[in-house]
């Protein structure tokens, strides 16, 4: 009797065992979703294309499909922050381009490139300074190979019988005479990569002695001494100078080289050298380096500008920076001059001092003392250099979102001008870029005309949506004439003036019917030619129709958002079932909050993750709905979230009803990464939304206690914001359905898969409808085409039966 009765018990166990497998995990294989879902996500991408400064040329690159699970399913090694592929020692998950063709800029016929490897997986293509070449890599399932074009043949060769090493960063570059290229290669006769240890000899022990040491949650670091040597034997490489016939000469010792750079005359390299002690808490930018220089005939090593420690300890804030020397790099108007960095505050922003930063110069033969070219009131951001004599300075202040842009003298002839003093966040008064040209170093440096004038382009943003132009800028009177704007019902950008006397410009240009193509326009005459005829890839979305609408929250911000809506539709239909998907962003200003971004005359272009998708399945899709998080003043964004989203999502469900396109009984929200964090704590603290669809998002904010996004304060600075923002902190009050997607390999920063493992553990145990599909082998981003389908799949799925079909309230 006992036995029976142990029997009994062992199998209603075993039943209940079943029971719960089944209700925590539903196997399954890749899905497809409906057919016009996937018609859309099958559509052929338009190749890039590249033109020369002098517009003789146009190169077209061909672009990758999505690659299959297999593809993705490679050998990968995730060490100190990078992901790398141990077969080819270059990155893993790239997006290649697979073909390459020519054509005259004014001409009709695509010419192939003869003697192209088979089979190509392109990357780092690059014109050498004459413009006569382009040089790429190639990448096997045995190594990374250089390659050039000569583009007056259409002729491919490779370039000697070395093997790049493309682990720390882009793997060769030109040198100024076009007839040779600065490369890291793998280290001739390496020997075999280390065994992984998997005995220990002993703990894995870290230690700090009364240092702050705050640092991000950063992915794939370093975990054990194993870890180092593996790490280091794939990031080792040697650095050298080869002719396009593949003789080359080595500059310095073998190392860890981060970065390796010619100075615009050819006759120095300069590079950065990472090396030991490495770190278990940050990623390979942190590490150690030097920075050295090199004589570029003999590669024998000149002189070592600075040797910078282990920066684990960096101050809290987005303007912290390391202390000593940083970001070196060659003037681009001079032959052989070195700049650089310091920070004067030992790179902490919670210091008041005068001065953030000074920026020096040193030129060959780099002895005697840096003379000091700049001191900046915020942070140093760049330089762009001119014709010896000018150059425009740009610096920034995050807590303040303030930029100056500076007219400098170099060589110190006359003080600093402000030319711009504005908040970046105000995208109504941005001035534009200047543009560049090529010098006779092959660098790309300030177009100075004779007569102190050049041109800036601009994104042109404005109530009534982005309209791109082109200034003439005076550099005397400070003023601008305004040369060429965008006009509707188009959008169109300059891309480049090949002409500045006849003032030819090449633009891309779209509009809500037609998809991009370039043009080249006659800015004196006002005659416009169009130079490519790309065709439509989206069928699909034949009458679908896009307005950008707006309208305020309850305290006045201005709003907008992208309105889709299906083809054939009229408002008598009546109103439909809606998706919202948006992304929030933080401002200093309700003024800047409430700019309009994008453009209402945009020809719709699909990408993987766009909710745009599903207005070929009857929905209105409110695609990059305003989600502004504003904090004027000495009040921070966050200290409001939850109640600006609020504000947010009852504004768009108000006009969205107001239309009569919105069923307001049948919307569901979603988004991706901070936009999935979005999604989740809209379903916790509103009742707006019928589902959620949160796609690699972070949930609980402790998990991430050091900032996230745009929130600079630590967890013990500012608990009650970090716990209030967390939708975690918060599983119990959601009631909706929640369809939560991630990535396996996730390599974003906080939004490691354990976030949406606890965060559905937490819905489950509150009884709430949740699905958690994790994609195997998927990064922050998706890419293989079985990934892809599936999440389309599951989110038709779930919109379909928890919002279609939904019963009404």
């Amino acid at each position: 009797m006992k036995k029976l009765l142990l029997k009994s018990t062992l199998l209603l166990l075993g039943s209940w065992c079943v029971v719960a497998h089944l209700l925590a995990q539903t196997d399954i294989k890749y899905q497809t979703p409906p057919q016009p879902i996937a018609d859309l996500a099958n559509a052929p991408s338009t190749p890039a294309v590249s033109i020369d400064s002098k517009g003789e040329w146009m190169v077209f690159l061909l672009q990758q499909e999505l690659p299959s699970i297999a593809e993705l399913a490679q050998p990968e090694l995730r060490l100190a922050g990078l992901r790398i592929n141990p077969n080819t020692n270059g990155p893993s998950r790239v997006g290649y381009t697979v073909g390459i063709k020519l054509r005259k800029l004014m001409g009709k016929e695509e010419i192939e490139i003869k003697g192209m490897p088979a089979n190509p997986l392109i990357s780092n293509v690059s014109w050498s300074p004459d413009e006569k070449k382009i040089a790429f890599t190639h990448t096997t399932d045995k190594h990374i190979e250089l390659w050039v074009i000569d583009v007056a043949t259409a002729t491919a060769k490779r370039v000697g019988d070395f093997a790049l090493n493309a682990v720390l960063g882009n793997p060769f570059e030109w040198i100024s005479d076009s007839n040779r290229l600065l490369c890291t290669i793998v280290p001739p006769n390496r020997g075999n990569a280390p065994t992984p240890d998997h005995v220990p000899q002993g703990p894995v022990v870290q230690e700090n002695v009364g240092k702050r040491a705050p640092a991000r949650t950063y992915q794939d670091l370093l975990k054990s001494p194993s870890d180092e040597k593996i790490f280091e034997y794939y990031a080792t490489s040697q650095a050298i100078i080869t002719d396009l016939n593949g003789k080359w000469t080595p500059i310095g010792e073998a190392g860890m080289i981060a970065d390796a750079s010619a100075s615009p005359d050819g006759r120095f390299v300069m590079m950065q050298i990472v090396h030991r002690p490495f770190s278990y808490l940050v990623p390979v930018n942190n590490f150690p380096y030097l920075v050295a220089i090199y004589d570029a005939a003999t590669g024998k090593q000149l002189k070592i500008l600075t040797d910078r420690p282990l920066a684990e300890n960096l101050p809290t804030g987005f303007d912290a920076v390391p202390a000593g020397p940083r970001r070196h790099s060659w003037r681009a108007d001079a032959p052989a001059t070195v700049i650089w960095v310091e920070a004067q505050d030992e790179g902490d922003p919670k210091k008041e001092v005068p001065i953030r930063d000074r920026v020096f110069s040193l030129p060959a033969p780099f002895e005697g003392q840096p003379k000091e070219i700049l001191a900046t009131k915020f942070r140093f951001t760049n330089i762009t250099w001119g014709n010896e004599k000018i150059a425009f300075a740009r610096e920034r202040w995050w807590a303040t979102r303030k930029e100056l842009v500076h007219l400098i003298h170099p060589e110190g002839q006359t003080p600093p001008v402000v030319l711009f003093d504005r908040s970046y966040e105000d995208t109504y008064t941005d001035p534009g870029t200047p543009r560049t040209k090529r010098n006779a170093f092959g660098r790309n440096v300030l177009d100075i005309q004779k007569d102190n004038t050049l041109f800036f382009f601009g994104a042109g943003a404005s109530p009534e949506g982005d309209r791109p132009f082109v200034d003439w800028w005076n550099l005397t009177t400070k003023k601008a004439t305004r040369l060429w704007r965008s006009e509707a019902p188009y959008y169109e950008r300059p891309v480049d003036i090949i002409n500045n006397e006849k003032q030819l410009l090449i633009t891309i240009r779209e509009s809500v019917t037609e998809n991009p193509n370039y043009f080249l326009r006659d800015l004196k005459k006002k005659q416009i030619t169009q130079l490519t005829f790309f065709p439509n890839p989206y069928a699909g979305l034949k009458g679908v129709t896009k307005q950008l609408i707006k309208y305020k929250r309850a305290d006045g911000v201005d709003m907008s958002a992208d309105l889709y809506l299906p083809a054939g539709y009229k408002k008598e239909d009546g109103p439909l079932p809606s998706f919202v998907w948006a992304y929030p962003r933080e401002y200093k200003s309700a003024a800047a909050a409430g700019q309009v971004s994008g453009s209402p005359y945009r020809f719709t272009r699909l990408s993987w993750g766009s909710p745009i998708f599903w207005v070929t399945r009857g929905y209105a899709v409110f695609d990059n709905a305003a989600m502004p998080i504003v904090g004027e003043g000495d009040k921070q964004p966050n200290d409001s979230f939850v109640q600006q989203l609020e504000l947010n999502a009852r504004a768009l469900i108000e006009e969205g009803t107001r239309l009569g396109v919105m069923d307001k009984n049948r919307v569901a929200v979603g988004g991706h990464s901070y936009g999935a964090f979005m999604t989740a704590n809209l379903l916790a603290h509103t009742d707006y939304f019928r589902a959620g669809i949160a796609r690699s998002g972070a949930y609980n904010r402790t998990l991430t206690p050091f900032g996230f996004q745009s929130e600079e304060r630590t967890f013990w600075e500012a608990p009650e914001v970090y716990n209030q923002m967390s939708p975690f902190m918060y599983a119990d009050k959601i009631k909706e359905p929640l369809l939560l997607i991630h990535g396996e390999a996730d390599n974003n920063s906080g939004t490691f898969p354990i976030q949406s493992e606890r965060f559905y553990n937490a819905l489950k145990g509150h009884g709430a409808t949740v699905r958690f599909v994790l994609l195997p082998h998927e990064s922050h981003g998706y890419r293989a085409k079985e990934s892809v389908m599936h999440m389309l799949w599951e989110m038709d799925q779930w919109l379909e039966k928890y919002v279609k079909n939904a019963t009404s309230n």
